[in-house]
């Protein structure tokens, strides 16, 4: 009896046991499942992130390789930064020349230098060509024709966009790639040199974003140079209004003092006419006075053979 009862007791503490280690291990399993869920909605949500940025790089690799697009890519990042730095007032999208040329942007600065013509170009095909080259042979090949392209760029800005009388004595290319910026100074540099002897710069994103800053201080100075111009102008003509004024006050005072002295010959005149009045009084009363003595003294009579 008492070995049945181990028995059964042993039987229902392994029962327990495997009954609470299969409740822990469920508990566990599903915490796991959950855990695994969650990271299962987040490697779905950069698997979807991946496809929208790789839909977005093949359309961007689709602009790029059509010319046109790519042209439009240059121009939007162009009116970009310039739009985003200098006023309105400063610059000019499609401006059309004299010569009839049409330029991508013009940047309206005083003379000198005058306005200058910004041009973007994005020569990506023979970058392309430069950089897929495996062989020396296509190396060879992909610099000269990366090299011509530039030159031949530099060459078309120089003959329509530096227009004498008309715009400055120089031009900029804007390059909107700083990967081809870099390669053109990096290993190109007789290229570098031909733009500068044809008065073209070449400009980057970072480059032009330097350049434009620098062009919107020449502004500010300008604009400060030409108020100072117009104050010292204003100035000027209050000088001479103060002139004028002290000339009609210096009449005036002539003409008040030749009034003075008038009033002061009429003072004397009439202190004058004063005196002698008096004068003539003094002499008629003395006349009177005189006659009356003469009308009071005793008459004598005069004695015979002319005896008083």
């Amino acid at each position: 009896a008492q070995m049945g009862e181990a028995q059964a007791a042993a039987q229902a503490h392994i029962s327990k046991t495997l009954e609470d280690s299969l409740n822990h291990h469920t508990e566990k399993t599903g915490k796991s499942m959950s855990d695994l869920h969650e990271r299962l909605a987040v490697i779905d949500a950069a698997q979807k992130n991946l496809t929208d940025l790789s839909e977005q790089v093949v359309g961007l690799q689709d602009i790029l390789s059509n010319k046109q697009a790519r042209g439009a890519f240059g121009e939007v990042q162009l009116n970009d930064l310039v739009s985003s730095i200098l006023p309105p007032s400063a610059y000019e999208f499609q401006a059309t020349l004299t010569t009839g040329s049409r330029a991508d942007c013009l940047l309206k600065l005083p003379n000198p230098p005058g306005s200058i013509i910004v041009d973007a170009k994005f020569p990506l095909e023979s970058y392309r060509a430069l950089h897929d080259a495996e062989t020396e042979a296509e190396k060879v090949a992909a610099s000269r024709s990366f090299s011509a392209d530039i030159k031949k760029h530099i060459h078309a800005i120089a003959e329509k966009y530096i227009v004498p009388g008309e715009t400055a004595e120089s031009a900029l290319m804007f390059l909107p790639s700083e990967a081809v910026y870099a390669e053109l100074h990096a290993n190109f540099l007789n290229v570098v040199e031909d733009s500068y002897r044809n008065k073209v710069w070449i400009v980057s994103p970072t480059t032009l974003m330097a350049t434009l800053n620098t062009i919107r201080a020449v502004l500010k100075d300008a604009s400060m140079r030409e108020q100072a111009g117009l104050i010292q102008a204003e100035v000027m003509k209050l000088l001479e209004d103060v002139g004028r004024m002290d000339t009609r006050v210096d009449k005036l005072e002539k003409h008040f003092g030749n009034v003075l002295d008038d009033i002061k010959g009429i003072k004397t005149s009439s202190s004058k006419v004063s005196k002698r009045g008096e004068r003539i009084q003094d002499i008629e009363l003395g006349e009177e006075t005189e006659a009356a003595e003469l009308s009071d003294a005793p008459h004598l009579v005069p004695l015979p053979g002319g005896k008083k």
